[in-house]
């Protein structure tokens, strides 16, 4: 997800008002745009803005209700907070009817303010996420319709997906059980030159040289892909290196869960083989490398479960996203998708353990998956890690060891 709003733009023509309220926000990381009027507050109310806006109801010229008018107008899911003077509460009420997000009575504690403020900072961070998925499927390409995430290491799955199925030669897809293998492969195909011939999809592990070449054959002017290349038969083995380096026909992306590097050494796959497909590889990361990809996966998957189950996209609690980033999910997305149609049908079993934990475990869990989600950004690599957690060097390795993580099982070659 992309960064969560934070930006209070707040109208009142009291300074000293404005200026105490300013000092909350700021004491609270809330970054605060001050305006004395609507004149000088209506050119930051925009569409895209990102954040949510505390206006005082009465001030002169034009008042808290032409400013939310306004504001309907231009987005009707721009959360708008008025602040009331005492007698305003019949017209504050008038203004929820309106479209008002709450209302505040002056002078408001910041018990009171922080937690509505905060509310409606979700809101709009819900809002602006669907936005921005909806466009990324609406005018983007195979690649950013079909693979999810705002992460870095999401970002560079796209990238390289792109740049291999430009190419055309034989692709090797890896990722760890549930990541999306096959998936990848079809994006793949769907980018590829041959994008409009077939996508076939073969299970390895039953391939004879027969349904090999059969495979081939139903895939000409396309994409053949060999699921879990890893358990492909020995025999059939040395009839895809020769059919492949006959040429011609059809395009090969190979998937595996599996350490096909590992294989080859054991004498388990085809030297040659492997080398092969090794050529163009593309890996697919863990979600525990990730964890800051989870809320836009699950938010994804649980507004596709509703529709699939004809009912309305529940509300997501910031808590049960907090839950589920604290967990290391081994089935990645397959799980995960699992979690948010049992969620969609009101059965979130998935989570309850960790929502059980303590707040420290809880937290621990968050910060072990941030670590790893670090290294894997920096390919393994330390001391870049800890800069970009902003973590000194020992305390960095501190957290590793008492998380038993090792740098070096984040190298990705």
């Amino acid at each position: 997800m992309t960064d969560a709003p934070s930006n209070i733009l707040l109208v009142d023509d009291d300074a000293a008002v404005r200026e105490a309220l300013m000092q909350t926000l700021e004491l609270n990381d809330l970054n605060t745009v001050p305006c004395g009027s609507f004149i000088e507050a209506k050119d930051h109310i925009a569409r895209d803005f990102a954040g949510v806006i505390l206006s005082d109801i009465r001030m002169p010229g034009r008042d808290g209700f032409h400013l939310l008018r306004h504001t309907q107008n231009l987005d009707p899911d721009l959360p708008v907070i008025l602040l009331t003077g005492e007698g305003d509460i019949p017209m504050a009420v008038e203004a929820m009817g309106q479209g008002a997000f709450d209302f505040l009575e002056k002078p408001c504690a910041p018990d009171d303010l922080l937690p509505v403020l905060q509310r409606a900072l979700q809101n709009r961070a819900l809002v602006l996420e669907n936005r921005r998925l909806k466009r990324q499927l609406e005018t983007g390409d195979p690649a950013a319709r079909m693979l999810f995430g705002t992460s870095q290491l999401a970002e560079d799955l796209r990238t390289r997906v792109r740049a291999v199925a430009r190419l055309g030669a034989e692709v090797l897809v890896t990722g760890p059980p549930g990541a999306g293998v096959s998936k990848v492969a079809e994006v793949i195909h769907l980018m590829s030159p041959d994008a409009t011939g077939p996508f076939v999809k073969r299970p390895s592990a039953t391939l004879d040289a027969g349904a090999l070449d059969a495979g081939f054959a139903a895939a000409q002017g396309g994409s053949l892909f060999l699921d879990e290349i890893a358990a492909l038969p020995e025999t059939t083995q040395y009839t895809l290196l020769a059919r492949l380096e006959a040429g011609g026909g059809a395009r090969l992306i190979a998937g595996t869960t599996a350490d096909l590097g590992l294989a080859t050494q054991e004498g388990r796959f085809n030297t040659e083989l492997y080398y092969r497909l090794d050529v163009m590889p593309v890996r697919i990361p863990a979600l525990s490398e990730r964890p800051e990809d989870i809320p836009v996966l699950f938010r994804h998957y649980v507004a596709q479960a509703a529709e699939q189950a004809g009912l309305a996209i529940p509300e997501i609690p910031p808590d049960h996203l907090s839950a589920l980033m604290a967990q290391d999910w081994p089935g990645n997305a397959r799980s995960l998708m699992s979690a948010a149609m049992r969620f969609t049908l009101g059965m979130p079993e998935e989570t309850q353990e960790t929502a059980e934990l303590g707040l420290a475990e809880q937290l621990a869990r968050v910060e072990r998956s941030l670590l790893a989600s670090a290294l894997g950004r920096q390919n393994g690599r330390a001391a870049q890690a800890a800069k970009a957690l902003k973590l000194p060097r020992k305390t960095f390795y501190d957290k590793l060891a008492r998380y038993g993580l090792k740098p070096e099982d984040f190298k990705r070659g």
